[in-house]
């Protein structure tokens, strides 16, 4: 399947790293041009920039915390000064601070459900006022987690907001459907990025993702694979779904040896 991007303006936040960047760079090898957003801090938009341009496209860069209503506005705001009308989003909000359920920071958790669930609020609800008001049939996608169904110790407060955040694609989906805007997810299941090995060791990443059931943790341009096709023409019928990409992740303990002789 060719997918062609060609003329198309794509915003991807949290694109200095991880599934991101991976989303942004498939975007660009469809030939869409690149608005990546990452937060101030982010030593990687540059060099992730530089990456695109590559790929013969465009790539402008806004620096900005996504998880602030008024950072998003000013997004915005740079956006519409250089005259650019945001055809695709990728919404990608993250954090997750793996604590203990009975010793975490009330504050810690207020922080992951305002950057993950309301910062995605914000910058969606933005993006898709302009599509509206432009009368521009647009695509959205965002960056969920099988966390929204498991249960998993020791993320609470990230496995609520991904929970909230699909319910608010499919809320919005049947909302934007009269303006032919589709809204849909993608659900990661273990995923190799640098943020797993800030958080987990090689060694235990690599002992346990023997034990999944494609042997392996999953690829960030593999997700952006399945990102691509959703944002393109070919998936035009398809709005308010949640597209699990995990590699059998969540039914990883489901399985038996015991082999069926009848």
């Amino acid at each position: 399947m060719i997918i062609d991007l060609r003329g198309k303006y794509a915003l991807v936040t949290g694109a200095g790293r991880g599934i991101g960047k991976a989303c942004a760079l498939c975007l660009a090898k469809s030939g869409a041009s690149i608005i990546i957003n990452d937060l101030p801090a982010s030593p990687d938009l540059e060099s992730t920039k530089n990456e695109i341009l590559n790929e013969g496209v465009s790539c402008t860069v806004i620096a900005a915390d996504v998880s602030s209503r008024t950072s998003c506005e000013n997004l915005i705001d740079q956006i519409n000064a250089k005259n650019i009308s945001v055809d695709i989003l990728i919404n990608n909000p993250a954090l997750n601070l793996r604590e203990d359920y009975l010793k975490q920071s009330p504050d810690d958790f207020e922080k992951i459900i305002q950057t993950t669930l309301i910062g995605g609020f914000h910058i969606s609800q933005l993006v898709t006022r302009s599509m509206v008001a432009k009368q521009k049939r647009g695509k959205v996608l965002f960056i969920s987690s099988v966390q929204a169904e498991m249960p998993i110790a020791r993320s609470a407060a990230y496995g609520c907001a991904k929970a909230g955040l699909n319910h608010l694609v499919k809320t919005i989906s049947v909302e934007l459907s009269q303006f032919k805007i589709n809204v849909n997810a993608i659900q990661p299941g273990w995923i190799e990025t640098p943020g797993e090995y800030e958080a987990f060791s090689r060694e235990i990443i690599e002992k346990e993702a023997s034990n999944l059931p494609w042997g392996r943790l999953g690829l960030s341009e593999e997700i952006a694979q399945a990102a691509c096709f959703l944002v393109s023409e070919q998936a035009d019928y398809i709005t308010g779904s949640i597209l699990t990409v995990d590699g059998g992740f969540r039914y990883k303990d489901l399985r038996t040896n015991v082999q069926n002789k009848h």
